[in-house]
């Protein structure tokens, strides 16, 4: 008797490899025309799928799960974080849900490093400058497009993970100096290699950085972490920097702090309403106060095919009656 095909239902188009392999392995329903599902299509693919593949733009919520049919009984998401997903709501009704973490380490970290000179060094500001069709290069001057120094300064991880533990590598090598906040200390080696200094008071750590960076995941404890009372402990010459997630930060406190020049600037390529972006945040990316990123923290090919491949395991695991490595548990939320 051949085996049946789970029928796996991948909400979003990825990258060409690991489509074939899916339907090589699986029965795959692809999304081709990569068009984001609504809700209805949502609901449609839970109640006929065996697993479903979504992408951090998908709400798979209790609304969602409530109708999921008796075969489904794998989430299999193609992203780190799975604030997306009611992961209480999937456990409840006996569906596993995975996630693919560790493959977007070093892209997001290169992209944080990125947004950690090109705000204070003004490399947005002055790249426009030379395809203006408004205004002509004038050549060097001594005075003209001057940022700030990166070197010695302080710069303040929140979320000392995987990705946190990264970015600290690569900022040592430019010369900052490496504080964090985290639930929990890092061992001792770890700190001592990365020359870092722990904050059990993240209020306390805020008011002495001059560049923060935001690394921690999107969790209940996490929202508006950085509030409207904590921004206005940063002192007005430093920087913000998130490459998590926007609902981390209270975006309006962040942007009325901007214009009324409390803050120095800001490089964001999450925001809190994605794909919906403050239009005052947009006005002042053009006066050179911020730099926008339409989230491509993870946004490399090797990057996408490597969740991809860590989708097919968790999916080829679970469907062979084993663990999957990325289970995704409470306790871990």
């Amino acid at each position: 008797m051949v085996r049946r095909k789970p029928l796996v239902v991948v909400t979003r188009k990825l990258p060409d490899s690991v489509e074939t392999r899916m339907r090589e392995l699986f029965d795959a329903k692809l999304n081709l025309e990569d068009v984001p599902m609504d809700q209805a299509a949502l609901v449609e693919a839970v109640k006929t799928a065996d697993v479903l593949v979504p992408t951090v733009t998908d709400r798979i919520d209790s609304a969602v799960l409530s109708q999921a049919g008796e075969n489904l009984r794998l989430i299999a998401s193609f992203s780190n974080g799975v604030d997306h997903i009611d992961v209480a709501s999937a456990l409840n009704r006996g569906i596993t849900v995975t996630n693919t973490p560790g493959v977007l380490t070093e892209d997001t970290a290169d992209m944080t490093m990125a947004l950690i000179l090109a705000v204070p060094r003004r490399l947005a500001e002055g790249a426009q400058v030379m395809i203006s069709d408004k205004e002509e290069w004038p050549g060097w001057s001594p005075t003209w497009m001057l940022g700030r120094r990166i070197w010695g300064k302080r710069l303040g991880i929140i979320g000392m993970g995987r990705i946190g533990q990264a970015v600290a590598r690569r900022a040592k090598a430019f010369g900052l100096q490496i504080h964090y906040h985290n639930r929990r200390r890092l061992p001792t080696g770890i700190e001592e290699m990365l020359d870092a200094t722990y904050w059990d008071s993240l209020d306390q750590m805020l008011a002495r950085m001059d560049i923060v960076s935001v690394n921690c995941p999107h969790t209940p404890a996490t929202y508006h972490l950085l509030s409207a009372r904590r921004l206005k402990l940063l002192k007005p010459e430093a920087y913000v920097v998130n490459t998590a997630r926007g609902e981390v930060i209270d975006e309006n406190a962040l942007t009325r702090q901007l214009e009324a020049g409390e803050l120095a600037g800001a490089g964001l390529d999450v925001f809190e309403h994605e794909p919906a972006v403050n239009p005052k945040l947009i006005r002042l990316a053009r006066h050179g106060k911020v730099v926008l990123l339409p989230h491509l923290g993870s946004a490399t090919l090797e990057g996408r095919v490597d969740m991809g491949e860590k989708v097919i395991v968790n999916i080829k695991t679970f469907m062979d009656g084993h663990r999957p490595p990325d289970r995704v548990l409470p306790a871990m939320l």
